[in-house]
């Protein structure tokens, strides 16, 4: 061949050889990645520059066209997006830790028993405690102040029931809320004993009667409460959160901490409805950046099936004649409901009973119309008539659903809801068939923080001890994609966020975990359910 052939082969070879990498800030390669993509496509590397990701592929592919002075070879681990909990009280998480414990307790004698311990303890002005259940106790019934009286006559004590929507509180509390034989409350219950004494005991409304005497916590108390929240949520592999239920004072707080850089984590915020907030923020219009999302209002239709608030077709199969309540009267929730339909603004409103969901369907329906694409979400659409279902996909309306409260539940539930009614319980499946999608939550501190158990309670529907055997009503099951996609894609999705997260693509925020897991072929349930995640990255920073 001529030389002056072989020249200008030999100069391409060169320059090909030589070709320039794009530089980049790190580099993860040897992984197997679950994108989370539309195709769901699985990848081994990735590149990231300025917070997001630039390159998602082959290690060969991926090292071949980058360089960073950061390199990670995860050696076979697996890479996830971000988890995000589309339901959970965020800031009421860091309240909880800084507050007596109550969610091992097997009886209210070791209710009063952990109350003494943390008094000795931490000697506060106030007691304040959440996690009880009486449904785990030998004795399921309401208890009563009697013992909480003995042991704490001179300061206040209000002790939350797992689910927030009931409490127990002592004699000075009562007194000082004035709360006697003659007090009222709408949407809410003040439990009274044979001689119409009350018991201490207070179902929805009528605890906010009691806490609004109550002293507000001071600024470092919620800097601590949020900075403890986060770290918790970053342990478990949640990079974004929404808090379903907040103040405009507490907002404004979680926005200041993101960008003094005290507070990483990213939060969909739903504002706590009242005619004082609708008011502010239509005026004020949607918030948005990087870390904070403020566009959602949280409405409560109803209150919880475990202390009997949520509202029924038909009576409590355990309490004669009781339907629960509604917690805001319907007529104010239309009102509600009006204004913001005709606002930039998400509706999401908590619905556990059958009845507060077909109420509040039907008013989405009214004001919205079909095919809209407003995404107004139900949150916990826990008891829902099979002959509402269709509702959901005709209106397209969100349901936001927690799977542990199926598996935390189950051992209970039938009492409320004999007969063919708990068939229409915990319905993940027949929901997720509505829209082709379901955001999952935990609705912690309700639950524990860790989205694996939310992934474990999806898909294998058992507790912590792998029972039931067979699973608790398996047909509503998620399959492990649907599962993972609830926890990431969809979550973003419900809160308009699909195209900045939830997923591993290109252009998107640098937020995934890094597990020694595989969760789409792990056959032993225990050890996906205990699953930590060994890194966290967000925005492209090593947290953990």
């Amino acid at each position: 061949m001529a030389l002056k052939h072989i020249f200008p082969i030999l100069t391409m070879l060169i320059l090909f050889a030589c070709k320039q990498k794009t530089k980049v800030d790190s580099l993860y390669f040897n992984a197997k990645i679950y994108t989370v993509d539309s195709a769901f496509k699985v990848a081994e590397a990735l590149a990231i520059k300025d917070g997001k990701f630039v390159a998602v592929g082959s290690t060969k592919n991926v090292l071949a066209d980058f360089d960073a002075d950061e390199k990670i070879d995860l050696n076979g681990n697996y890479i996830y997006p971000g988890l995000i909990d589309a339901h959970s009280h965020f800031y009421g998480l860091g309240r909880f830790m800084q507050q007596v414990d109550l969610t091992a307790c097997t009886s209210f004698d070791e209710v009063i028993e952990c109350c003494k311990l943390f008094y000795q303890t931490n000697k506060p002005a106030l007691i304040l405690g959440r996690g009880w259940d009486q449904n785990l106790w030998t004795d399921k019934n309401f208890p009563s102040n009697e013992k909480l009286n003995d042991a704490f006559p001179n300061i206040p004590v209000l002790l939350k029931r797992v689910d927030g929507h009931a409490a127990i509180v002592n004699n000075f509390l009562l007194n000082r809320a004035q709360i006697d034989q003659s007090t009222k409350v709408d949407g809410g219950k003040i439990v009274k004993d044979a001689t119409n004494k009350p018991t201490g005991v207070l179902i929805d409304n009528a605890v906010d009667l009691v806490t609004k005497s109550l002293p507000q916590m001071a600024l470092t108390e919620k800097i601590k409460a949020l900075k403890l929240a986060e770290k918790i949520c970053f342990e478990n592999g949640l990079t974004s959160v929404c808090d379903a239920g907040l103040e405009p004072e507490e907002i404004n707080l979680i926005d200041s901490l993101q960008k003094s850089g005290d507070l990483k984590i990213r939060v969909f915020a739903m504002i706590s409805i009242s005619e004082k907030n609708v008011e502010y923020y239509l005026k004020r219009g949607t918030y948005k950046n990087e870390k904070m999302n403020v566009s959602s209002f949280k409405m409560y239709a109803d209150g919880a099936l475990g202390s009997r608030g949520a509202c029924l077709l038909k009576p409590y199969s355990d309490e004669k004649n009781h339907y629960g309540f509604l917690l805001t009267d319907k007529n104010k929730m239309e009102l509600y409901v009006r204004r913001i339909s005709k606002s930039n603004f998400q509706l999401c409103t908590h619905c556990i009973g059958d009845s507060a969901n077909r109420l509040v369907l039907n008013l989405y329906a009214k004001y919205l119309g079909e095919n809209n694409r407003k995404r107004w979400r139900i949150e916990h659409a826990q008891v829902v008539d099979a002959s509402d279902l269709a509702m959901y996909k005709k209106f397209n309306i969100i349901p936001s659903v927690q799977p542990t409260h199926a598996t935390s539940d189950m051992n209970w539930a039938d009492e409320r809801l004999e007969n063919d009614r708990i068939k229409n319980a915990y319905a993940y499946k027949d929901l997720l068939i509505q829209n082709g999608w379901i955001p999952l939550g935990t609705d912690f501190p309700v639950e524990n923080v860790s989205p694996f158990y939310t992934f474990y309670a999806a898909v294998f529907r058992m507790d912590n001890q792998e029972k039931p055997v067979s699973g608790f009503q398996t047909n509503n099951a998620l399959t492990r994609e649907e599962a993972l996609r609830g926890m990431t894609i969809w979550a973003a999705r419900s809160a308009f966020e699909e195209n900045k997260k939830g997923s591993i693509e290109i252009g998107k925020f640098a937020d995934f975990i890094v597990c020694d897991i595989d969760l789409m072929n792990e056959n032993h349930k225990l050890k996906i359910r205990n699953t930590k995640p060994k890194q966290l990255i967000l925005a492209g920073k090593k947290i953990k």
